[in-house]
């Protein structure tokens, strides 16, 4: 490693299965205690970039470390007991208990199958360690992954569509715990499609498009290197709308959207002030919403369906 708290590194890592080029020279740095996330549509070559920091497939050219371990020596054998990684549908034995379940994961992963009851306590399903696992509901069986995931406390976590099936209150707890383990250091490796749940959460992010990093740092510095319209919600002074219309004519630029008390402005970030100043004697209530992380996905992406 270059540095003492880098956890993840790529150096122009791309894998070829013919003329397909899924993954095409991708290089990537992160560090202890960092949330990441992988964001792309489909194809865009986060499930093979996932699978190749795994282990589970050789980059066709390029070098991966992980926890201090080059992927595919003999030393990544060992440096995997220290990576967890929760698949977005993980395969799971239905006759099995739940903390059956981990103390077979355990056995498989080199680690203390004494774990267990402190796992399923942590994530709400201490009451279901004896039952089957088929008797689990989805966001049951989501927490059971996830406690498969954080067995021999890993320093890096791979993460793909952690809250599929959770219900508020238990995505909720599931970012508490992920929280905890940041604070510990622990590197997270993310994808999600609610967007909104990322923008929130992660430290940097990663979007990839036809196998290459196309955008690459935190939601702030991706809003400004991707300008986009900032969207006004207004609540105006009665009888001011025709004032309001006149106003605006001396901004072109400016939309407008609705025709009430209350109505949408779009503007480009460098109007809002102008417009700000402009409609201010006119204005009950003014709320400006910056762009969203899904915004700038679909600022800077062609339109795609996500993995």
């Amino acid at each position: 490693m270059n540095e003492p708290d880098v956890t993840v590194l790529l150096q122009d890592v791309a894998r070829y299965y013919g003329p397909i080029r899924a993954v095409d020279g991708i290089s990537l740095q992160l560090h202890a205690g960092e949330m990441f996330g992988l964001i792309g549509h489909n194809g865009a070559g986060k499930s093979t970039l996932f699978r190749m920091m795994l282990g589970l497939v050789p980059p066709s050219r390029g070098t991966i470390e992980i926890a201090g371990a080059a992927v595919g020596t003999p030393a990544f054998r060992a440096a995997r007991r220290r990576i967890g990684y929760l698949p977005e549908n993980l395969s799971l034995y239905d006759n099995l208990g739940g903390l059956e379940t981990l103390r077979f994961f355990a056995r498989l992963k080199g680690a203390s199958p004494d774990d267990g009851p402190a796992l399923l306590d942590r994530l709400g399903l201490a009451h279901a360690a004896q039952r089957p696992v088929r008797e689990y509901s989805l966001g049951m069986r989501q927490r059971l992954g996830l406690a498969q995931a954080l067995l021999g406390n890993p320093r890096v976590l791979f993460l793909d569509e952690p809250g599929n099936g959770l219900d508020p209150a238990a995505l909720h707890d599931m970012h508490t715990l992920l929280r905890e383990r940041q604070q510990a250091g622990v590197t997270i490796v993310i994808t999600s499609h609610i967007l909104s749940e990322l923008q929130e959460r992660v430290d940097r992010l990663a979007l990839l498009r036809h196998g290459k990093v196309q955008a690459l740092g935190t939601v702030e510095a991706l809003r400004g290197r991707h300008p986009l319209p900032l969207r006004l919600r207004v609540r105006i002074v009665p009888g001011t709308l025709r004032l309001i219309e006149r106003r605006l004519e001396a901004l072109p630029e400016v939309a407008m959207h609705g025709a009430g008390p209350t109505f949408g402005l779009v503007c480009p970030p460098e109007t809002c002030m102008t417009l700000v100043r402009l409609l201010a004697d006119c204005l009950d209530d003014l709320r400006i919403d910056e762009p969203t992380l899904e915004d700038v996905f679909f600022g800077t992406e062609a339109p795609h369906g996500m993995d």
